[in-house]
């Protein structure tokens, strides 16, 4: 297995992922051409984040985002980790936990304070695999509010 940082030439495939994983996790369906350009366009500005790709013989297998957050009571960046997916096909098989690895890693020589991300709430699943990956439930509630 191959780890390694996300190119415009994986644009397609991690935009099928994305789509896949929010049918799966919140039967939400992501229009093709918005979902698309959501990931050329942090490829674009890689100051706002990246993607991390796993390869099993030349075949993207699952991917991740990491998007940063400045926290002034850390005096430090947060690296959140969003979008994660695997294909059903390579789950239980490290895949994630490579994938994870690989950010960790990149986090620490980039001096970020900390790793964080958000679920589903009856994502019992990914609930499991964090706990088991060492993420721990905070005390924060996340709010939104459409613009």
């Amino acid at each position: 297995m191959t780890i390694r940082f996300s190119n415009l030439s994986d644009a397609p495939t991690i935009a099928v992922f994305n789509q896949a994983m929010a049918l799966e996790t919140e039967n939400k369906i992501l229009p093709d051409k918005l979902i698309l350009d959501g990931v050329k366009n942090l490829m674009a500005q890689s100051q706002f984040g990246f993607y991390v790709v796993a390869e099993i013989e030349n075949e993207i297998v699952g991917s991740l985002m990491i998007t940063y957050e400045w926290s002034d009571w850390r005096n430090g960046i947060m690296w959140w980790l969003q979008s994660v997916f695997v294909k059903k096909e390579f789950r239980k098989q490290g895949v994630f936990k490579s994938l994870l690895q690989f950010v960790e890693q990149q986090a620490k020589e980039k001096n970020a304070v900390g790793i964080r991300l958000y679920m589903e709430r009856e994502n019992e699943n990914a609930h499991k695999t964090y706990e088991r990956c060492g993420f721990q439930l905070t005390d924060y509630c996340l709010f939104e509010k459409k613009l």
